[in-house]
Protein backbone atom coordinates (compact mmCIF):
# COMPACT_ATOMS: atom_id res chain seq x y z
CA UNK A 1 0.00 0.00 0.00
CA UNK A 2 1.36 3.56 -0.89
CA UNK A 3 1.74 6.00 1.23
CA UNK A 4 -0.25 8.37 -1.01
CA UNK A 5 -3.71 5.61 -0.71
CA UNK A 6 -2.88 5.90 3.34
CA UNK A 7 -2.71 9.50 4.56
CA UNK A 8 -4.69 11.32 1.35
CA UNK A 9 -9.00 11.27 2.47
CA UNK A 10 -10.60 9.40 -0.04
CA UNK A 11 -14.25 10.62 0.66
CA UNK A 12 -16.10 14.27 0.19
CA UNK A 13 -16.24 14.30 4.16
CA UNK A 14 -12.90 12.98 4.87
CA UNK A 15 -11.80 16.00 2.80
CA UNK A 16 -14.09 18.33 4.27
CA UNK A 17 -13.28 17.51 7.59
CA UNK A 18 -9.04 17.45 7.00
CA UNK A 19 -9.26 20.93 5.34
CA UNK A 20 -11.48 22.60 8.17
CA UNK A 21 -9.25 20.65 10.62
CA UNK A 22 -5.68 21.97 9.15
CA UNK A 23 -7.08 25.59 8.90
CA UNK A 24 -8.53 25.48 12.41
CA UNK A 25 -5.35 24.13 13.40
CA UNK A 26 -3.46 27.08 11.94
CA UNK A 27 -5.51 29.66 13.59
CA UNK A 28 -4.57 28.23 16.94
CA UNK A 29 0.03 28.33 15.95
CA UNK A 30 1.67 31.22 16.93
CA UNK A 31 1.93 33.25 13.99
CA UNK A 32 -2.20 34.04 13.91
CA UNK A 33 -1.86 33.96 17.74
CA UNK A 34 0.41 36.78 18.41
CA UNK A 35 -0.11 38.85 14.98
CA UNK A 36 -4.07 38.98 15.71
CA UNK A 37 -5.66 36.96 18.73
CA UNK A 38 -2.94 38.68 21.65
CA UNK A 39 -5.05 41.83 22.36
CA UNK A 40 -5.10 42.64 25.79
CA UNK A 41 -8.72 44.40 25.60
CA UNK A 42 -11.03 43.71 24.84
CA UNK A 43 -11.45 40.65 27.33
CA UNK A 44 -14.35 38.73 27.73
CA UNK A 45 -16.26 38.44 31.51
CA UNK A 46 -12.69 39.34 32.80
CA UNK A 47 -10.54 36.85 30.38
CA UNK A 48 -8.21 38.12 27.92
CA UNK A 49 -9.92 38.35 24.73
CA UNK A 50 -6.56 35.50 23.65
CA UNK A 51 -8.04 33.04 26.24
CA UNK A 52 -11.41 33.74 25.13
CA UNK A 53 -10.49 33.27 21.28
CA UNK A 54 -8.30 30.06 21.56
CA UNK A 55 -11.03 28.59 23.77
CA UNK A 56 -13.23 28.86 20.75
CA UNK A 57 -10.31 27.47 18.33
CA UNK A 58 -9.52 24.85 20.62
CA UNK A 59 -13.42 23.79 21.09
CA UNK A 60 -14.08 23.81 17.66
CA UNK A 61 -11.43 21.47 16.51
CA UNK A 62 -12.71 18.73 19.00
CA UNK A 63 -16.19 19.46 17.77
CA UNK A 64 -14.45 18.74 13.84
CA UNK A 65 -12.97 15.33 15.59
CA UNK A 66 -16.09 14.83 17.10
CA UNK A 67 -18.04 15.16 13.22
CA UNK A 68 -15.32 12.71 11.54
CA UNK A 69 -15.90 10.31 14.40
CA UNK A 70 -19.43 10.86 13.88
CA UNK A 71 -19.60 10.42 9.86
CA UNK A 72 -17.10 7.27 10.04
CA UNK A 73 -14.43 9.35 7.98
Amino acid sequence: MSLRRRFLPRTRDGRIVTVAFAALFLLAMPPVTHAFLNRIEPSFFGVPFIYAALFVVYTALIAVLILAYRRGV
